[in-house]
């Protein structure tokens, strides 16, 4: 379950009432609050379930703070923490975060080499002896090592939407978060075969990599709640079909013309517009969609033969406590 963070607080509450109702694992996400500090408060109220970050924007920090926070929320959640990374886009880490961008794939990929590298000195003993293209780490001593990990380092999945970024995850990362902005048929033609390939070139078997297929779900108990889940999904799709790296999955499903549409109006900061281009049928193409006691099902059919692993996303709407039944018919 990818959790809501409009408000922080709710940490306190809501980590452990989704453990109380059966799910396995918990995400947060970087979008108006940090993803980690949640994450530490959900650590004290929780016993049972996976923590993670799916995701926290990896070039908005460096490989040396990304090895400080991963290790400690592995140590305060008793080894249930994941370390999601994913790259956002330009504009924002240049514009929001005033940090460096360029050629994300090849960033990323060693970002996740160098924190493994900052965790094997921490972990082994081994010495800090990494030199990349984009990162060095070369200095570490007794004050700032806070030895092995009881729980082992953590498991890292990135995320990302096009062939080599996903290819990046096949060749270094534990797990892949795909992007909601996903259908069956572009799981099985665009992303397992680049995923296929990035392990290939590291020696790897794919299903040494756990494909999390994070998945868009409407519904509701009464007309009301549906309608509004309904609405909810719409705004974001209009939001998300304004970036380019997720117009192959519009494009696969003959929805290629939308994409230069909404950037058109988003420039012109026409927001509220558009929603209104996004039709019921792409909805649907996309989310899950359908009543409470049907959504397991399809869900099932959706992802058999790809993947076991799936993070509900339901925009607030209904909120994610209300969809008890719906995790307990995945587990059956």
């Amino acid at each position: 379950m990818t959790v809501p963070t409009d408000d922080v607080v709710t940490a306190r509450t809501v980590y452990r009432e989704l453990e109380r109702l059966g799910y396995d694992r918990a995400f947060s996400f970087e979008a108006k609050h940090d993803p980690f500090l949640p994450l530490a408060v959900a650590a004290e109220h929780t016993t049972t379930i996976g923590l993670g970050t799916a995701i926290a924007i990896a070039f908005a920090r460096t490989p040396m703070t990304l090895a400080n926070v991963g290790w400690d929320l592995q140590a305060l959640t008793g080894g249930r923490f994941v370390l999601g990374l994913g790259t956002q886009i330009r504009p924002h880490i240049e514009q929001r975060f005033s940090m460096p961008w360029s050629r994300p794939a090849d960033r990323l990929r060693e970002m996740v080499s160098a924190v493994r590298a900052i965790w094997a000195a921490w972990q082994d003993g081994t010495p800090l002896d990494f030199h990349g293209e984009f990162y060095t780490h070369t200095r570490m001593i007794p004050a700032f090592d806070p030895g092995p990990n009881p729980h082992g380092p953590p498991p890292v999945f990135t995320a990302g939407v096009g062939p080599r970024m996903t290819a990046v995850a096949g060749e270094v990362a534990d797990g892949f978060l795909v992007h909601p902005v996903n259908t069956r048929r572009s799981l099985e033609e665009l992303t397992l075969p680049a995923l296929a390939e990035g392990a290939a070139r590291s020696g790897r078997d794919v299903s040494d990599v756990e494909l999390v297929c994070v998945t868009i779900v409407v519904t509701g108990r009464d007309e009301a709640e549906f309608t509004r889940s309904h609405e909810a999904v719409r705004q974001q799709l209009a939001f998300y079909g304004t970036t380019p790296a997720y117009r192959p999955v519009f494009e696969l499903h003959g929805y290629g013309d939308l994409h230069p549409e909404l950037r058109r109006l988003a420039r012109q900061d026409r927001w509220d517009e558009m929603a209104g281009l996004i039709d019921d049928d792409l909805i649907a193409t996309i989310a899950v969609v359908g009543e409470p006691e049907r959504i397991a099902s399809r869900v099932c059919d959706r992802l058999a033969g790809i993947s076991e692993s799936v993070s509900l996303v339901n925009n607030r709407a209904p909120d994610p406590l209300h969809l008890a039944e719906i995790v307990t018919d995945l587990h059956t």
